[in-house]
């Protein structure tokens, strides 16, 4: 028999079904060829330091840097149970061999082989490789399995990318922390992602407005603008200094006649949009619905996952195989009726798709292709509201992919009133080609029928005050494309392309990491906008580049990239994250830097002494772990009530933000102290005698914070 593992339960049971398997067990699957079973996400994770070591469960400067030459890994006890499950069956004499069917990506593949490891299994594995989660696709997935070998570099890259995290994360943060006397997260993706909107920050802060004015006439049936033809950029050359100015031209030319100098029309063509990834997608979803890189995402994996809407969301690619173009072909007459008209519309030839190296190129198919339709007609009457726009947003993208550039005639009018000249200008439309699918485009600027040398007067002239404007604040939109470009703002799409494997973070991970930086408060969201706060302001202004600078971190990005397509060394990956690492650690003990963070972020009070509960409220039917007294609740803390008796039990509100965990609030600790663990909708809580830890929902990551308050030394 033959074990299968998916990296979920629901995944888990519709390989089953397409696979007939009837016969159910605890956690399992089976028939008399498969035994089907799944993770629940990540079902072994690393250890925290002091798993490892008793020397690093306090944190102290000297312990630092931990530069373990292996991190063991352990079985998280959310997940215990599930992961006996699989162990068993990876174990038993009955299975000849294994396939893995975990999530076809980078994560997918570190889920799988940290559980075959942790479950020492040394069976054959074979990889199952999909990009759509329809019958048919595991059906032809199954007959086409690719040997685990042709993975290896992409599980290299995988386990480099999480023991990197570790080693920058645990021994930065404990280091700063300890330096600056404020908890601090610093994270090898993260922080540099909060640089760029410090950056962003910065430069809406120091911009100082420049007032200038504009002047224009109207000719009777037009308009001009004023401008300079000596200055070549044209958004300056109609910028005039001083209202002083402005006026003079505006009175030299009132009621004087204006000749047509010259008319230019050229012909132009606006490409349909490329297929999406999920950048592009979620950059979309928040430019058009408002909606957050991590809300799209969870939408498309939804649509992917339950409804067999889409193909495979984390994708980085904008293309398709050449081998699909039949398989579009069908995607397309299977797309929902209010589709079918735009679908018909598609200059086929002869029945077949038209052909597009924007769209067909197998050099630039990464693991998956671009997000499209699956053939499998969506069902939109059933499809929540948010997800039947996205599906919508995919669908349409689709369809224009097919379709003729949008051409129209660009019109530039230059009319001169003595030395003065005038500029007007228009566009129209010949064919609106793809811009159809989207119901049209803006009706044009209607200008009159000229001729060089023709004379009109100038009727009426305004001059209009106006300034120049800062850098608009970072939305999710324009967050992603800048952590795509490691920080550099691109909005040619060819130079996106080639610049992709050397961003921050992965198309998977972005979300996560945005949604980090709000949840440890290093920045806000005002309405579309995201804002660094003040602490993440304060935390770049310390860092170095070597952990802050957007263009490094995405170097060690593409050697991740490199890793996985098995064109880098993953030793001299690991020896240049080790000597990062280390040097986190020095630059802390050494810098002159002043942190001057804000008040309220300090942990401690003047001279290490814990700060004073005169605001703290005793917790209802809460005792302490340690010595049986209630619990009371401060603006920081949460506490024993015998603590002048020398209790030090202690939960600090914010303590496990530094690795993503909640802000602890009455009901968590309340459930905490009763159950001793709780998970929510973003990881598990676990409360120890010693410690209380946070783990990821799908095990990445996570913190542990001892129980018990101790004072600073000196």
């Amino acid at each position: 028999m033959k074990l299968v593992v998916a990296e979920k339960p629901s995944v888990g049971r519709d390989i089953a079904r397409v696979l007939d398997c009837r016969e159910r067990g605890e956690g399992f699957v089976k028939n008399d060829q498969y035994v089907i079973t799944w993770a629940v996400g990540h079902l072994v994770s690393l250890c925290e330091p002091d798993e490892m070591d008793e020397n690093y469960k306090k944190w102290r400067m000297e312990t630092l840097p931990m530069l373990p030459e292996h991190i063991p890994t352990k079985v998280l006890p959310k997940t215990k149970k599930q992961f006996t499950v699989i162990k068993k069956w990876l174990n038993d004499k009955s299975i000849d061999s294994v396939i893995c069917a975990t999530d076809a990506g980078r994560e997918g593949e570190l889920i799988f082989r940290l559980i075959y490891e942790q479950a020492g299994c040394k069976k054959p594995v074979e990889r199952l490789w999909i990009s759509s989660m329809t019958d048919e696709a595991i059906r032809e997935g199954f007959d086409t399995l690719k040997p685990s070998s042709e993975y290896e570099g992409l599980y290299r890259s995988a386990k480099c990318r999480s023991v990197a995290d570790w080693l920058v994360g645990m021994n930065a943060s404990r280091a700063f922390t300890l330096r600056f006397n404020v908890l601090l997260s610093i994270g090898r993706v993260q922080t540099p992602t909060l640089a760029i909107l410090v950056r962003r920050y910065h430069e809406i802060a120091d911009f100082k407005p420049e007032e200038y004015y504009t002047l224009t006439c109207s000719f009777g049936d037009y308009q001009g603008t004023w401008f300079d033809e000596k200055v070549k950029e044209e958004k300056l050359a109609s910028r005039i200094k001083t209202r002083a100015a402005a006026d003079a031209v505006a009175q030299r030319v009132k009621g004087r006649d204006g000749r047509v100098e010259s008319i230019s029309r050229e012909e132009k063509r606006e490409l349909a949009p490329q297929l999406y990834d999920l950048t592009s997608l979620q950059r979309d979803a928040n430019s058009k619905l408002g909606f957050t890189a991590d809300k799209t995402l969870k939408i498309t994996q939804e649509l992917y996952e339950k409804w067999k809407a889409v193909t495979y969301p984390r994708t980085d690619s904008r293309y398709l195989p050449m081998d699909m173009l039949p398989r579009v072909k069908q995607t397309l007459t299977k797309l929902p009726m209010e589709y079918q008209e735009a679908v018909k519309n598609i200059p086929w030839k002869d029945g077949k798709l038209p052909f597009s190296k924007r769209v067909f190129d197998n050099a630039k198919v990464s693991d998956h292709h671009a997000i499209i339709p699956t053939p499998q007609t969506a069902p939109v009457d059933k499809l929540p509201a948010d997800a039947r726009k996205i599906y919508d947003l995919i669908a349409r993208r689709t369809v224009a992919a097919f379709y003729p550039p949008m051409v129209y005639e660009a019109v530039k009018i230059v009319t001169q009133v003595d030395m003065d000249k005038f500029k007007t200008t228009g566009r129209i439309i010949k064919d609106l080609g793809w811009k159809q699918v989207y119901g049209g485009e803006k009706a044009d600027e209607v200008l009159p029928e000229l001729a060089e040398n023709d004379l009109r007067k100038v009727q009426k002239t305004s001059v209009k005050k106006e300034a120049t404007k800062p850098p608009a604040p970072h939305t999710d939109a324009s967050l992603l494309a800048a952590m795509e470009n490691a920080g550099r703002e691109l909005k040619d799409e060819e130079l996106r392309e080639q610049m992709k494997g050397s961003g921050l973070g992965t198309p998977a991970t972005r979300a996560a990491i945005i949604e980090r930086l709000v949840q440890v408060g290093y920045a806000m969201r005002k309405g579309r906008a995201i804002h660094a706060t003040e602490k993440g302001v304060r935390l770049i202004a310390i860092a170095p580049d070597e952990v802050a600078s957007p263009e490094t971190t995405g170097r060690w990005e593409l050697a991740l990239h490199e890793i996985a397509e098995n064109r880098r060394d993953t030793v001299r990956f690991m020896e240049g994250i080790r000597r990062l690492s280390a040097f986190l650690v020095e630059y802390a003990k050494t810098t002159d830097k002043q942190g001057d963070f804000p008040a309220e972020e300090k942990r401690y009070g003047k001279g290490g002494k814990r700060k004073g509960t005169a605001s703290a409220k005793q917790l209802a039917d809460c005792a302490c772990p340690l010595c049986g007294k209630p619990v009371m609740e401060s603006a920081r803390a949460f506490g024993c009530s015998a603590w002048r008796e020398g209790c030090r039990f202690t939960l600090w509100k914010d303590g496990l933000t530094r690795g993503g965990g909640p802000v602890l609030n009455d009901k968590i600790v309340q459930l905490l102290l009763k159950n001793k663990q709780v998970a929510g909708s973003t990881g598990t809580l676990t409360l120890t005698q010693d410690t209380l830890s946070f783990v990821h929902k799908d095990g990445s990551g996570g913190a542990s914070v001892p129980i018990r308050y101790e004072k600073k030394n000196g």
